[in-house]
């Protein structure tokens, strides 16, 4: 699918931050209370997986062809050189947090050293997207106006909105399926082991 350049490139990953900013935000509601939420946040934590994969792969074709010299990515330019740094930790991290949920919702409650971990990438991935989402919140209005305030001067916008509500419901869709595994989890928490 054509990505109408920088530009295009941009939106989507802009449209689709937007949508994990959402989506984060239900997933944080629901560590206040883990006890009581969940299922919830597994399930969040399921359906944010196609989302972040979407956004992975937006920010890591712009990488891609800013490194490999295309010509219209080298004029946009690269991102500051913090954010660059900052990239790496964001994209491991999350990586890491996802991997070791859904290991945790496979094994099943038991599993202290996958639970650890999980915390851990949790630490320094809040920290790391903090700063991520800080640095990008004030380009964010901009890009959302232009693809969602009906303003079609980049070719695509239908594109990355399908994208991302693809990205969306099969998330959904992943969710419900593994949803009974965390049953065990559930009541390992309320005390029913």
């Amino acid at each position: 699918m054509p990505t109408a350049g920088p530009e295009g490139n941009a939106r989507l990953t802009a449209l689709t931050g937007a949508a994990l900013l959402v989506l984060l935000a239900v997933e944080g509601i629901t560590l206040l209370s883990l006890r009581t939420m969940l299922s919830w946040h597994i399930f969040v934590g399921l359906l944010v997986i196609p989302v972040v994969a979407l956004k992975l792969g937006s920010t890591g074709y712009k990488i891609y062809r800013y490194y490999t010299r295309r010509a219209d990515y080298v004029e946009a330019g690269p991102p500051h050189l913090l954010l660059r740094l900052l990239g790496p930790v964001v994209a491991v991290t999350t990586i890491a947090l996802l991997a070791t949920g859904i290991v945790l919702i496979v094994e099943k409650p038991g599993n202290g050293v996958v639970l650890l971990l999980h915390k851990a990438s949790f630490a320094v991935w809040v920290a790391a997207l903090g700063a991520h989402v800080l640095a990008h919140l004030g380009h964010l209005p901009r890009a959302l106006r232009s693809d969602l305030g009906g303003r079609n001067d980049v070719a695509g916008t239908r594109g990355r909105l399908l994208l991302i509500a693809c990205a969306v419901a099969i998330g959904a869709i992943a969710a419900v399926a593994f949803l009974p595994l965390s049953t065990s989890w559930v009541h390992w928490l309320q005390g029913e082991h």
